[in-house]
């Protein structure tokens, strides 16, 4: 069986303990800060998520660009170079220009590298809905399985792994088009929390509201129950903007209403930071659908 590498980019918020852990490659995304353009690692070594979210709450609005072409050539050529084939689970193609990037980069490295295999698959995943679709390819990898059959495996439950998550403040939403500005206004006078999820074109789309921040993520935690498969052999991802303990308290009453395996928690990277803003609480689980 040929040597292969997993490959994602840094919108799947993996830390890089588990990076290490997996043996994956982890691709950059930018961000653009106070006019100075810096990379998502996940060893955040440009800047830390909790100097990020410090500078959200003073005021600063960060933006974000896709990933190039040749920044993606770039990094994959050293792989092939070394004999090794390449998967690619890139973010979803419905919030960025990531995949395709990655899609047309993977056509020019074929045809200077014959003899190797590359292949991307669109997550349709964004933050750790994608880092746990990457754990389970990696998962896989360990267990011996072909690049092929881990491909397979993507494609055919990418569309059941579910995203679900709330914001503290409608204004970044606002700000990303996801909602109108009398809705954020309204909301926010109202304490009225959206409850959105990812769709099976991995856009995101408001689902429900919630009245106060306590019943959003109540509401989190029941959409475990109802398309959970197989729980008690789950590992839960739940990501979070700077607030470990609201995404504690959705880790702990799903453990005790449905006892899965484990609960891991890591922030939201600043690409996907700069469009929630501090305070959203991300919950990522398999069902039998999104």
């Amino acid at each position: 069986m040929s040597d292969y590498v997993i490959v994602t980019d840094s919108s799947a918020d993996l830390s890089a303990e588990m990076v290490g852990e997996l043996d994956v490659s982890v691709l950059p995304l930018s961000f653009i800060l106070r006019g100075t353009t810096l990379k998502n690692y996940p060893d955040n070594r440009d800047m830390s998520p909790a100097e990020f979210y410090r500078l959200i709450r003073e005021g600063e609005m960060p933006t974000t660009s896709a990933v190039n072409m040749q920044e993606y050539v770039d990094f994959l050529a050293p792989i092939l170079e070394a004999g090794k084939d390449v998967l690619v689970l890139a973010f979803s193609s419905g919030l960025s220009a990531t995949c395709q990037s990655a899609n047309l980069a993977a056509d020019e490295l074929r045809e200077r590298f014959p003899e190797r295999k590359i292949e991307v698959v669109d997550t349709l995943c964004a933050s750790l809905g994608q880092g746990l679709l990457v754990w389970y390819a990696a998962q896989k990898r360990l267990a011996g399985e072909s690049m092929e059959a881990v491909r397979d495996w993507c494609e055919e439950n990418k569309l059941h792994l579910c995203h679900w998550f709330t914001v503290n403040d409608l204004m970044h939403l606002k700000r990303g088009g996801r909602v109108s500005a009398a809705t954020a206004v309204a909301g926010t006078l109202l304490q009225i929390k959206p409850v959105l999820h990812v769709d099976n074109e991995g856009r995101l789309i408001n689902m429900a509201k919630a009245r106060g921040r306590l019943a959003a993520l109540d509401a989190l935690v029941k959409k475990v129950g109802e398309t959970g498969t197989d729980l008690s052999e789950q590992v839960i991802f739940i990501s979070h903007s700077d607030c470990l303990e609201e995404a504690k308290y959705v880790g702990e009453k799903i453990k005790e209403e449905y006892h899965v395996k484990d609960v891991v928690y890591n922030f939201i990277g600043p690409v996907i930071g700069s469009h929630t803003g501090q305070g959203c609480v991300a919950l990522f689980f398999l069902g039998t659908q999104r």
